[in-house]
């Protein structure tokens, strides 16, 4: 399927995609990613788009650039006032907050700090804390944010420690983005590098699930053809309850996974 053509975008992937196009492994220069960022929220894949994502220390240069679309701010612990000044006259759509290991100060932080209409993500450590930190989230107006993978090998989770964490946030109706190594829809062995990354539609499929053994299993499934028929059996009612839940992940391609997509026969032509 030619990414060009009149699409529709199934509910599953809408707005699933946010664009971090300027982040590591993609690393794109600003002054090219705010056009490209536009060219794709004026493609007829536009409703699987997210926001753009950029960290603090590009802010000044953005706006010079003056961008029309929605921003996500990507924030270090501590620098949350900075940044939103730095953030003044920009479409600010929300903030991802590095929380550390206090998670219940960085929500006090964006209680106080965070302008109404401005969401957040609070991304919690990978460690043996992760169920407090989750508590402190829950209830709350914020996401949880959780790491998927990276640049080394232990960035990346096994499916268990992964499944933990979605089973984990089901329990307390908290809803998350992830960040890093969903480039693909299936979960795969990177022959580069031989880290193992999970697909996002194994991610997709394991958040209908409050189960951990079974989310487990749909992490761990390598068949592109038995997720995509999963995915195809998906009721309205599941597919509503998956994206409560897995609201988006931040990729450097937004090309990539929507042609992983197409693939396997899960985009359509309008």
């Amino acid at each position: 399927m030619d990414l060009g053509e009149a699409m529709n975008v199934p509910e599953l992937y809408r707005g699933l995609f946010d664009d971090a196009a300027v982040f590591p492994p993609g690393d794109l220069p600003l002054a090219e990613a705010v056009p490209a960022h536009g060219a794709h929220r004026a493609a007829p894949y536009a409703a699987a788009v997210g926001p753009l994502l950029a960290p603090i220390d590009k802010l000044a240069e953005l706006a010079l650039l003056a961008p029309e679309f929605p921003i996500v701010v990507t924030v270090p612990t501590g620098r949350l006032a900075d940044a939103l000044k730095a953030a003044a006259g920009l479409p600010l759509a929300g903030v991802e907050y590095v929380a550390g290991e206090d998670v219940r100060a960085a929500v006090a932080e964006l209680d106080a700090l965070l302008p109404d209409g401005v969401g957040a993500a609070v991304e919690v450590p990978r460690s043996a804390g992760i169920e407090s930190a989750l508590d402190a989230l829950a209830g709350t107006r914020y996401r949880a944010k959780y790491r998927t993978g990276g640049l080394s090998f232990a960035a990346f989770p096994s499916v268990a420690e992964l499944a933990g964490f979605q089973v984990a946030c089901a329990e307390r109706e908290l809803p998350y983005k992830c960040t890093a190594g969903l480039h693909n829809a299936v979960r795969h062995t990177d022959l580069g590098t031989g880290y193992e990354h999970h697909g996002f539609l194994n991610v997709l499929l394991a958040a209908g699930s409050s189960d951990r053994e079974q989310a487990t299993e749909l992490l761990a499934e390598r068949d592109g053809a038995r997720l995509a028929t999963a995915v195809q059996s998906l009721t309205e009612h599941q597919t509503a309850r998956i994206r409560s839940a897995f609201t988006a992940f931040g990729t450097c391609s937004i090309a990539e996974p929507l042609e992983d997509l197409a693939r396997l026969g899960l985009l359509e032509n309008s």
